[in-house]
């Protein structure tokens, strides 16, 4: 496999581009070589520069839960194209797709749209400052809620990648009303509501994508929102990440806790630039013009944006695919542990619903600290070895793998027969 075309535009890239890339995760620096750069995708197959074909696991990061370029998307896409790509203005889509969106949430009277994950978690937070009269946000290590200054400390995927302790150009200013716990600890919760009383509200990602797939242990966020609504503060599930990815809907409905705040963003735009955040009356009339908490923006309920989220969550509604991921998502976690178990690699593998991820660790991975005890020189070959047979993954240890509902049993094979020879190269090492 030959990744010449991809090398000469990296080069390329250096010169307007910071480090070619316009995402840290893309310049594949913890897994060494130069980023591959794509030219097109079309349902479970991504191809690069160089015409290398891929089983891809990574779909944009999650959004395109149907597969690249699905039909019945494509051509909402290009059916509101014809109509103009934005105006400014109010659109009978925007009131559509809310509809979908607060169908799927229970408690969710409004939604608000943006243009990203990041603009949903930020409008979210100061929703819960705006709702509460309070100041202050307990985050948990490991969970990333986007590059916003306020949250940019402790933030998972990226940094973990990147080896860096925070962001340099975030004042101290702006992460003194910023908290850190642990993730399937509430003491370290506790102990924050104990020793401040202005905390406004705790977020947390249902399910961990930002450090590797972490998922809430026992009763943990059961006992959360109990804690958090107990002391006057309101839960923001960001599920930009994990939204309609386990069930038509959110990962906290699944795992029976309902949040006061729900961010979103991935699927809800199928694939194209959206964000929402959304949350019952009495919370979301809060949000200018209904009440004092400004927030706005020009592109917010794009009309491409609006019409590619309605036709794939119509779609997804349609194919209702989510036994069919817990199916593949088994005998993905089955060829991985496999393969682990016959050349001897240490491995675990944490999976929910379409989002799983490997770590390669002895320790069972329930929090940062745990998917930090993982082995990222062994993950960089396991990577590179997977590429090298036509699976595209995530080029970071602490990223999420996403399925995808046009995955075949050819895909499969494809998957195994690489997972065995990246597995033989890690044993070697």
């Amino acid at each position: 496999m030959k990744f010449s075309t991809s090398e000469k535009l990296y080069q390329k890239g250096l010169k307007h581009l910071v480090g070619a890339v316009n995402s840290p995760v893309r310049a594949f620096s913890s897994v060494g070589g130069n980023p591959l750069f794509i030219k097109k995708a079309k349902g479970s197959k991504i191809v690069d520069v160089d015409g290398n074909e891929y089983v891809d696991l990574v779909v944009s990061y999650g959004p395109m839960i149907l597969g690249h370029r699905h039909k019945a998307v494509e051509k909402a896409a290009r059916k509101a194209l014809k109509n103009g790509y934005s105006f400014g203005a109010s659109t009978e889509a925007e009131i559509e797709l809310a509809k979908i969106v607060c169908d799927a949430f229970p408690e969710m009277d409004k939604v608000r749209f943006v243009n990203s994950g990041t603009e949903a978690v930020l409008s979210g937070i100061r929703l819960a400052r705006a709702y509460t009269g309070k100041d202050k946000i307990i985050k948990f290590s490991g969970c990333y809620h986007g590059h916003q200054d306020a949250l940019l400390v402790a933030a998972g995927s990226g940094l973990a990648t990147l080896s860096l302790p925070g962001s340099k150009g975030v004042p101290e200013g702006a992460v003194k009303n910023t908290l850190i716990a642990e993730y399937n600890n509430l003491e370290s919760v506790k102990k924050h509501f104990e020793n401040d009383d202005n905390i406004a509200g705790v977020i947390i990602e249902p399910i961990g994508g930002n450090m590797g797939v972490v998922i809430p242990q026992n009763d943990f966020l059961k006992d959360l929102k109990e804690l958090v609504n107990k002391n006057g503060a309101v839960l923001i599930a960001d599920e930009v990440m994990t939204g309609f990815r386990s069930t038509f809907g959110g990962a906290q409905e699944k795992l029976g806790v309902i949040a006061d705040i729900t961010c979103l963003g991935k699927v809800i735009g199928g694939g194209f630039p959206v964000g929402a955040y959304g949350a019952r009356n009495e919370i979301m009339e809060n949000v200018a013009p209904l009440g004092g908490m400004y927030q706005a923006g020009t592109l917010s309920g794009n009309p491409i944006a609006m019409a590619g989220g309605i036709s794939t969550l119509t779609e997804l509604k349609r194919q209702n695919p989510y036994e069919k991921f817990d199916k593949i998502g088994a005998a993905l976690e089955a060829i991985l542990l496999n393969a682990a178990k016959k050349y001897s690699v240490d491995l675990v593998v944490n999976r929910f619903g379409s989002m799983m991820n490997p770590f390669f660790t002895k320790s069972k991975v329930t929090n940062f600290k745990e998917a930090q005890t993982s082995d990222t020189q062994k993950f960089a070959v396991f990577f590179w070895e997977m590429i090298k047979n036509g699976v595209f993954l995530p080029p970071s240890q602490f990223e999420a793998w996403f399925l995808n509902s046009a995955i075949s049993n050819k895909d499969i094979k494809i998957i195994a027969n690489a997972t065995d020879k990246a597995m033989l190269a890690v044993s070697k090492m």
